[in-house]
């Protein structure tokens, strides 16, 4: 299934490539998401996978709650992700466009896109999936395919828009939980899922938005914050 969802990424990602080759600042969009993908989605996907086996027992040692730990993980997961997102966007010159007319990030201030407008946002999503994988079994490859699911909502806005780029979406959002979902302890007295759980677990999720305030607190401080601080990607 990763070969599949990495082969229709490649596919998708192309043909999005060749359509917009003529259009400096669409091309330039592209090429900050191909970037993302060599760096976070095949250097930080390999590193995962071949990683695996040392990451487990390492955390073990860690004396902390696993559900703390998955928490603590999983954002610092994503603080990486965003790291690498916004750095593309601030080097809009490379592709021939000056900064903000081409961006895959609301800003180019780190700090105001992790705090403002992406991880605030995660983080209760990782609350809710640290106490689903207190109840049930999922496996660490289910968690990265359930959660990838709920990122390629978000970003798809359900569907409405660019749904075909699931494959980007699911590895960018899955490989925030892979490692962490390994924190979880085979012995802890969780129920293995029935065929239902999994659909739910990808809706789930957006239920815990209200147990970290941090989203409303960044709400409260900043109420008139721009979604977007650029205008428009133009072609």
């Amino acid at each position: 299934m990763v070969a599949a969802l990495g082969a229709w990424l490649l596919l998708a990602t192309s043909a999005v490539t060749v359509i917009t080759w003529h259009h400096p600042r669409l091309r330039a969009t592209v090429g900050m998401g191909w970037g993302l993908i060599l760096f976070w989605v095949v250097g930080g996907g390999t590193l995962m996978y071949r990683g695996r086996g040392w990451w487990r027992p390492w955390s073990a040692r860690v004396r902390m709650d696993w559900r703390l730990k998955f928490i603590l993980s999983a954002t610092a997961l994503a603080l990486v992700e965003e790291a690498i997102t916004t750095t593309m966007t601030n080097l809009a010159p490379l592709w021939g466009v000056k900064v903000g007319e081409a961006y895959i990030t609301a800003s180019t201030n780190y700090l105001d896109v992790v705090a403002l407008h992406s991880v605030v946002i995660l983080v209760p999503l990782f609350v809710g999936w640290a106490l689903i994988l207190g109840r049930y079994a999922f496996s660490p490859f289910a968690v990265f395919l359930l959660f990838g699911l709920t990122g390629t909502l978000m970003e798809t806005h359900f569907g409405l828009r660019n749904p075909l780029e699931f494959g980007l979406w699911i590895f960018v959002y899955g490989l925030m939980v892979y490692w962490p979902s390994q924190t979880a302890p085979p012995e802890r007295p969780a129920r293995p899922p029935r065929w239902w759980h999994y659909p739910l677990a990808v809706v789930a999720p957006f239920l815990f938005l209200p147990v970290v305030p941090l989203p409303l607190v960044a709400g409260l401080l900043a109420p008139h914050h721009p979604k977007v601080h650029f205008p428009p990607i133009a072609p």
